[in-house]
């Protein structure tokens, strides 16, 4: 007879990095060392991606429920902060747009004012959309104050997060971790064994020691070392609709003061990523490799940062998808190990605290529920395919033909749910509306406008609103927003005042 399924006692994380630390540090705080014992395995001698250096705003959401004071996190991880995501080249060589955080305009007698501005445009109004949006306009600026320090001003409805160094940010969580109770074991795991019900029970290390726990958490990254190769749960690619397959990846010292937002910047075979920190700017070429070669990737990257090398380039490949089951019997996967969207809307950390939220929503017992389990897979995987689809639109959207790549993503077929966002939005600016979604009417809004796609009218409603002096009262609520934004310190201003970090001498690459 089976033994009775009881609290798990013991949780066993393999691999560190920023997945192994975030799921470690969640889960010390949770627990309180009271509920579980938690084991980390890592190994110095395997190195981690570590450039997943630019985050969405609910990773403010992980530090205050780890409750880390802001501002040390800041300073201890050099992290500048971000406002949203300026895209260049991407519709068509010469445009660029942006896509920012928090509000767009004010909220309208129905509904959303991206309505209104929308009729305004309609009807000859030729102020852009994005001189409503507080963040847009503070990034244009190189302007940054906390939106919720300054309430009933035209600037309280941006929304922030951060740029930060993604090593340390794991070793920041790691000290955290390891001061709430987590253990953190060194070593390589040589063999995972399995009970006969298909369960791992325990893993041996290269050291010969045997690490055994109730519940596995696979952060062993692409290698996935529990779910993928021991489990056997099948991956599911994405490279039809996501063509980038590679990245050259390097830091380079800053040159002037950091933006307050990161720069996606379209290249001729993929993007190019500029991501600027207090120390220094992390920058990467996203790529397809069916057209481009590591070597060519490397030169083109090379040719275009600004500042001194300070590492050497970096290969990282990655495949695009997810793992058919995140969540399989007593293994938990989280980061890359459990599935890869490519970083263009810098959502990898925002999926793993995603995944430990829903893990701590259906926390099991020994036995893991198969009900548990069916439901947290449901929900995750929701969220790969919402994420999923929106970085698809910033491609299939394109009106570029300059390449073959290019003209790839323009030809597409893309995937059902993405084509029946686009064509709602497209009858009067309708979205689609999910269960607790990610990207927001403004996300939406901002990439849809930014690639050209456009709705035939606006909606019916928008007209109870008389139009005769909508003009002038969005040109004064446009330029209230200017003079708001002009009072406000620079981004630098701002860092220098409140969370400065110590200075950090990098020497440049001898050649």
């Amino acid at each position: 007879m089976d033994a009775k399924p009881g609290p798990l006692k013991k949780i066993c994380i393999v691999g560190g990095g920023t997945a192994g630390w975030i799921a470690a540090a969640l889960m010390a705080e949770h627990f309180k060392s009271r509920m579980a014992q938690i084991e980390l395995v890592e190994s110095d001698d395997i190195g981690t991606i570590g450039v997943g250096e630019s985050t969405v705003p609910p990773f403010l959401q992980l530090l205050a429920r780890l409750g880390v004071n802001e501002q040390e996190f800041v300073r201890e991880t050099q992290a500048s902060f971000k406002l949203g995501i300026q895209f260049r080249d991407w519709l068509k060589k010469g445009e660029s747009y942006f896509h920012p955080f928090g509000a767009i305009g004010t909220p309208i007698e129905f509904g959303d004012f991206y309505q209104l501005w929308l009729k305004a445009a309609a009807n000859g109004y030729p102020g852009p959309l994005m001189d409503f949006a507080p963040s847009a306009v503070m990034s244009r600026e190189g302007r940054f104050t906390l939106p919720f320090k300054a309430p009933r001003t035209p600037v309280a409805g941006a929304i922030y997060a951060l740029h930060v160094d993604a090593k340390r940010v794991a070793h920041f969580l790691r000290n955290f971790a390891e001061a709430r109770g987590v253990t953190r074991t060194e070593g390589i795991v040589e063999h995972v064994k399995t009970r006969p019900d298909g369960f791992v029970e325990s893993l041996t290390l290269k050291s010969g020691k045997t690490v055994e726990a109730d519940f596995f958490i696979d952060c062993s990254g692409f290698r996935s070392l529990l779910i993928g190769k021991t489990l056997d749960v099948e991956f599911e690619d994405w490279s039809q609709w996501l063509l980038c397959d590679r990245a050259i990846a390097v830091q380079t010292e800053n040159v002037g003061p950091p933006a307050p937002y990161t720069q996606a910047l379209a290249q001729d075979f993929g993007w190019r990523w500029r991501i600027p920190l207090q120390h220094r700017t992390g920058n990467g070429y996203v790529f397809c490799s069916k057209y481009l070669s590591d070597d060519e990737a490397t030169a083109t990257l090379m040719s275009q940062v600004e500042g001194e090398p300070v590492v050497r380039p970096m290969p990282v490949p990655f495949r695009t998808g997810v793992r058919k089951q995140i969540w399989s019997k007593n293994v938990l996967s989280l980061g890359l190990a459990s599935g890869f969207i490519e970083p263009l809307e810098s959502t990898a950390i925002h999926l793993i605290y995603r995944g430990m939220d829903f893990f701590f929503r259906f926390m099991p017992e020994t036995d893991c529920d198969p009900r548990l389990i069916a439901e947290y897979n449901r929900r995750m995987i929701t969220d790969f395919e919402e994420i999923r689809d929106f970085v698809i639109l910033h491609y299939c959207a394109t009106q570029r033909d300059d390449t073959p790549f290019w003209r790839e993503c323009r030809d597409m077929v893309v995937p059902e749910s993405l084509q029946a966002r686009i064509d709602l939005f497209r009858v009067n600016g309708t979205l689609k509306e999910g269960v607790d979604e990610l990207f927001r009417s403004v996300s939406w809004h901002a990439v849809m406008e930014g690639m050209g796609v456009r709705p035939r009218t606006w909606h019916p409603l928008t007209d109870r609103i008389p139009f005769d002096a909508v003009p002038g009262e969005l040109d004064q609520m446009a330029a209230v927003l200017r003079h708001a934004v002009a009072g406000l310190p620079t981004h630098q201003q701002f860092i220098d005042a409140h969370c400065s970090a110590p200075k950090v001498e990098l020497a440049p690459l001898a050649v």
